[in-house]
């Protein structure tokens, strides 16, 4: 795993709820989109770390697919 995706989510009151689907727990947020991608850069590394401490793997068994909208 090289990359890892983010979702930024519009809040109504205003910036952004930032969150990665692979790993569990890791959410952060940020007033625009420019702070919340620094604030995404920095959980995630402190989340890899915190992994790699305690021994854990990096592969969550996330599994991604597409479906199309149904007409």
């Amino acid at each position: 795993m090289s990359e890892v995706e983010f979702i930024f989510e519009p809040q109504a009151e205003g910036g952004y709820h930032v969150y990665a689907p692979e790993f569990p727990g890791l959410h952060t947020q940020g007033d625009d989109l420019e702070e919340a991608t620094e604030s995404a850069r920095e959980a995630l590394e402190l989340y890899v770390e915190g992994l790699r401490e305690d021994g854990r793997s990096l592969e969550m068994g996330v599994v991604r697919r597409t479906l199309p909208l149904p007409a």
